[in-house]
Parts: structure tokens; C-alpha cells; sequence
């Protein structure tokens, strides 16, 4: 893995590579939502949403390849906080790009954001994510039993969070 990762803000040309990965059923089962997103609907968010405040859409690149997808959701300035969530495209998945976009996506948090906690939602089958969520120094703090209905049967969610003040030790 090279250190050429780099976080870029989401732009219009990116809403293809998007559109890929929104529509993936193994990925969106992970997201606990329907693998359903047309271009046309993506576009309206897309338009919708690129100024808002409260939301940071993000391409993970390499070079000029695109990896993945990496979002802070709910940006709360108030009680500075803030979802995580993060798609790898599978073509490029098993790289060790996950850990590393997650710790980007953490430094803008903290010290771009000055957010006092970042926390993510994870299926609990999703072992190799809460894997990364751990070495990247995310904690659990609940178990959401049979919170989302996927595949035909209702998954645990795992809720998790890190705080700024954890982070910076580090």
C-alpha cells in the first residue's frame, strides 16, 4: 500500500463510480440499505447536498483511481460529532486501504472538523470492518439487536465510536 492515498471532495464527475457501489447488493447489504440508486436520483442528492454543512462526501484515490467512498454524516457543530461510513470498491478491497482511509477520514474529523467524536454503525457479521474500526481505536459501545432486516433476517448492529481526545494520544 502506498502513502499516495489521499481523500478528495466528492465532484459530479465521481457520481459514476458511486453509482457502481450504491448499486451492489454485498456492499449495500453492509450499508442496511437496498442496492437501488439511479443516476438521475444520485445527481438530485448529489446537487441537493454539495453545500450542505452538515455532510462531507469523499473519494478515496490513489494516483487518479478511485478506491472508494468515504462519508461524515449528521456533522452536529453543536455536540461535535459525526457519522463515519466507507465503501471500498471491491476491486480493490483486501489492500489495507480501508484502515488507512479511515484514519484520513479521522484527521479531517479532528483536526479539520475540531469534532469531538466521530461513531459509525457496523452489522455485526461485518468482522473485518469492526476489525479495522478496532485497530483504528474505535470503540463499541452498544450491540442493537436485530436492528436491520437484511437478506431475509435481522442483523445486530454494532455502534462504535472514537473521541478526539483518544485520537490525539495516539
Amino acid at each position: 500500500m502506498s502513502d499516495q492515498l489521499v481523500l478528495k471532495a466528492m465532484e459530479k464527475e465521481d457520481l459514476e463510480f458511486i453509482h457502481g457501489l450504491m448499486n451492489n447488493p454485498d456492499i449495500m447489504s453492509f450499508w442496511f440499505e437496498e442496492p437501488y440508486q439511479t443516476k438521475v436520483d444520485l445527481e438530485e442528492k448529489y446537487m441537493k447536498n454539495k453545500d450542505n454543512e452538515h455532510i462531507r462526501f469523499f473519494i478515496l484515490k490513489k494516483h487518479e483511481e478511485q478506491l472508494g467512498f468515504v462519508a461524515l454524516y449528521s456533522i452536529d457543530p453543536v455536540h461535535r460529532k459525526a457519522e463515519f461510513a466507507i465503501i471500498i470498491d471491491p476491486a480493490h478491497q483486501g489492500c489495507g486501504y480501508s484502515g488507512k482511509a479511515t484514519e484520513l477520514a479521522m484527521d479531517y474529523a479532528f483536526n479539520i472538523l475540531n469534532l469531538h467524536k466521530l461513531y459509525l454503525i457496523v452489522d455485526e457479521t461485518n468482522e473485518k470492518a469492526i476489525h479495522v474500526y478496532e485497530q483504528a481505536g474505535f470503540k463499541t459501545e452498544a450491540v442493537l439487536k436485530e436492528e436491520y432486516f437484511i437478506k431475509g433476517s435481522y442483523h445486530h448492529a454494532v455502534y462504535m465510536s472514537i473521541f478526539q481526545k483518544d485520537y490525539l494520544k495516539r
